[in-house]
């Protein structure tokens, strides 16, 4: 087989030869150059002979180098085997001779433990002194000594308890009367201890009139940490501990320094919700004054009696943090929080304890960042006091608003006339009460945040509107009641226009607030029915007031039908003069009224509204005049219903015709009473007003003997084009 291969192999090589040369010898030219073809195949072919024989040799040194090691191997190998047989020899020979050296063996530890006794020989024999020194210096206060002769008695009972552990650990007795000698230092560590913790608990007083006495209770807390490493650490390897170890007196020491910071929590209430209403905001701001001055005494000088790895600042702010965050869900389960001392905590916990003021002073916040703190209330106790709170305050507000109305309804029936405000116009000092109870409470919910503030101004427009609810039924009641008899109560028309003259101020009263407290609230449903609710006890007292008028009126002229000389035709016809004259009067004194008035309609809709109301008590008159006297009684009445209309107008285009309409009906009107109406309308331009009286001066008519003169007795303060300013009068007045 490797003879075949070998042809085939020389045959393509052969072939590839063959082509190689064919290659060369393609061209004519190429034949001269055979020779120097020949010459440079016979370099190549020197080269690759050469190289092949160095691979070769190379394969050859690896593989006798490799043998050499292999040989040398298998010398070693039998070197050890004759080695292991010679040691397996000889350890079955020493088997007997182990076993003899058992007695040496205990002789070694007995030298061990008698070494020990030797060397703590001088403390055993002095234990019972030393045990008194240590404790004269630890009732001196002298810790540092103290603790240093504490170790050395505990070293010298550690280590015999040891040796008797090593010899025999089994041995029971020996290490209970090794115990039973050193007994009275274990009294004296737990003496030593309490002391350590009585000046832990006094750190913040310690630090400050002795801080070596900190550092003296620091350096023990760290020896006793070191001996409790050494202890555990040869309990792994021989499984003896001491008693009393590890005593963990770091672990101890922030326990104490908890308790410390709870009690000094627990210990800031120093008053009761009997002693004082104000117990709570009092024991709020000690105990914020004390966490601070603490945490800045602890920052300022206990952490320089600290190893800097306990982190002593740190860990107190956690420490305060706990102990407050404990103490204030105290506070927020009592059942008794009243509505003021719920926002009072809820204040302290969400704005205060975070601010400068406390958490996020100055002086504390380069080494701790109050943001990271979790809160101290949980968001599930935080809700149930707001809603607490909304459930306590909706009650209060009913109640307040109660009896305010009904402490506002006594005033109405005094026998003097209502308070006025600085501009002349009546009131009761209901608005103002509603309002400062909404503004206080208010105030206070702004104090924990936006969300709870708009929730309460809620909740005071809720309120609000059910109270304008009752406030309108006692209005109508007090109506009522006078209707009964009208000479009481005394002060009855004065108090009805203080009752109008509060729906305005109500109403900017409610504005105020909703802008100062929450300016971008969208209009709701009951902000509607609190405007409906006003307007309709304003436009319901007008209209008693009218009620009023006109019970007067038909009273005076039925008076005049019921005198004596009215039984003749004469007196018949005097009676018919007289309501005649009456009716008259009360036209002009009605017309004269509204132009000397010198109201201004701001829009369209108060235009409406004034004409209609003025249309519906122009029928009025017309009603009782005819009843009183039993004629045609429109024409005097008319007067007043065309003003309406040139009132009621919408298109002011349209103005010029609507006035010459009323020229002509009544010829008698004047320039200066054109010019208040234009005025009272308030859309008329200057140019406009001009205008018309210009064309109604060149176009005047002739006064008919037929027409009845109604605006000649009916003067108008003059007033110029460019004085007419709009004019609002929101309130009656006197």
């Amino acid at each position: 087989g490797q003879k075949d291969s070998y042809s085939e192999t020389s045959k393509e090589a052969f072939d590839t030869a063959i082509q190689r040369v064919a290659g060369m010898l393609q061209r004519s030219d190429q034949l001269d150059k055979v020779e120097q073809y020949r010459r440079r195949e016979a370099r190549k072919k020197a080269s690759v002979e050469a190289r092949l024989k160095a691979a070769i040799q190379s394969q050859l040194d690896g593989v006798r180098t490799g043998l050499t090691q292999l040989h040398n191997a298998l010398c070693d190998v039998k070197d050890i085997q004759n080695s292991l047989a010679d040691v397996s020899k000889d350890w079955r020979q020493s088997i007997n001779t182990i076993e003899n050296l058992k007695d040496v063996k205990d002789a070694v530890v007995q030298h061990s433990q008698l070494a020990s006794a030797v060397e703590n020989l001088k403390n055993i024999f002095s234990v019972p002194e030393i045990v008194q020194d240590t404790q004269n210096l630890i009732e001196q206060a002298e810790l540092l000594q103290a603790h240093r002769k504490l170790m050395d008695l505990e070293c010298s009972r550690d280590d015999l308890m040891y040796e008797q552990y090593r010899m025999d650990s089994k041995n029971t007795h020996d290490m209970n009367l090794i115990g039973g000698y050193f007994g009275q230092v274990q009294s004296l560590s737990e003496e030593l201890a309490k002391q350590l913790w009585m000046v832990l608990q006094r750190s913040s007083l310690t630090v400050r009139q002795d801080p070596t006495m900190l550092v003296s209770v620091v350096r023990i807390i760290e020896r006793e940490e070191k001996i409790d490493k050494r202890m555990l650490d040869r309990q792994k390897q021989t499984g003896f501990i001491p008693p009393g170890r590890p005593k963990c007196w770091k672990k101890r020491m922030f326990q104490v320094l908890e308790g410390t910071v709870s009690t000094r929590i627990e210990g800031t209430q120093s008053e009761t919700r009997d002693s004082n209403k104000m117990w709570l905001v009092r024991l709020l701001e000690i105990t914020r004054k004390y966490v601070l001055d603490d945490l800045i005494v602890v920052k300022n000088m206990m952490a320089h009696c600290f190893p800097p790895h306990y982190n002593i600042f740190r860990v107190s702010f956690h420490l305060y943090h706990v102990a407050l965050s404990t103490r204030v869900q105290e506070l927020a389960t009592d059942e008794l929080l009243e509505a003021n001392e719920i926002v009072s905590l809820l204040t302290w916990v969400l704005n205060t304890y975070k601010s400068v003021d406390m958490m996020g002073h100055p002086d504390l916040s380069s080494e701790c960042d109050v943001n990271q703190l979790e809160p101290l209330l949980p968001q599930s106790v935080v809700d149930d006091l707001l809603g607490k709170y909304i459930q306590t305050f909706t009650s209060n507000i009913t109640g307040w608003l109660r009896k305010a109305l009904e402490t506002d309804k006594k005033d109405w029936h005094k026998d003097t006339e209502p308070e006025a405000d600085q501009d002349g116009y009546y009131q009761t000092t209901l608005p103002a009460i509603v309002f400062q109870m909404f503004e206080q409470n208010l105030q206070v919910a702004a104090q924990i945040n936006e969300m709870f503030k708009e929730q309460v101004l809620m909740r005071c427009l809720v309120q609000m509107s059910q109270f304008l609810s009752r406030y309108r039924d006692e209005v109508i009641a007090y109506k009522d009641e006078h209707l009964k008899d009208r000479q009481l109560p005394q002060f009855y028309v004065q108090y009805m226009i203080a009752m109008i003259n509060n729906c305005q101020t109500f109403k900017e009263s409610i504005n105020s607030l909703k802008r100062k407290y929450s300016p971008c609230m969208e209009p709701t449903q009951n902000d509607a029915a609190i405007e409906r609710t006003l307007n309709e006890v304003a436009k319901e007292g007008c209209q008693f007031l009218l009620d009023e008028v006109f019970l007067d009126l038909e009273h005076h002229v039925i008076g005049w039908m019921n005198l004596p000389f009215c039984g003749t035709n004469v007196s018949r016809y005097v009676c018919q003069e007289m309501t005649s004259e009456a009716h008259r009067r009360v036209v002009v004194e009605y017309i004269k009224a509204v132009m000397q008035k010198r109201i201004t309609f701001r829009n369209a809709e108060e235009r409406k509204e004034g004409a209609e109301r003025m249309i519906k008590e122009a029928e009025q008159f017309k009603f009782l005049f005819r009843k009183l006297s039993g004629e045609d009684t429109d024409q005097l009445c008319d007067a007043i219903a065309a003003l309406a209309e040139v009132f009621k107008l919408t298109d002011p285009s349209l103005l010029y015709l609507e006035v010459s309409t009323l020229v002509s009906k009544f010829p008698d009107i004047r320039e200066e009473h054109i010019v208040a109406l234009l005025g009272i309308r308030g859309d008329a331009s200057r140019d406009m007003r001009q205008m018309i009286i210009e064309t109604l001066n060149q176009n005047k008519p002739s006064v008919s003997s037929n027409s009845q003169p109604i605006f000649k007795d009916i003067t108008v303060p003059t007033i110029s084009m460019t004085a007419m300013t709009s004019m609002t009068v929101p309130k009656l007045l006197k």
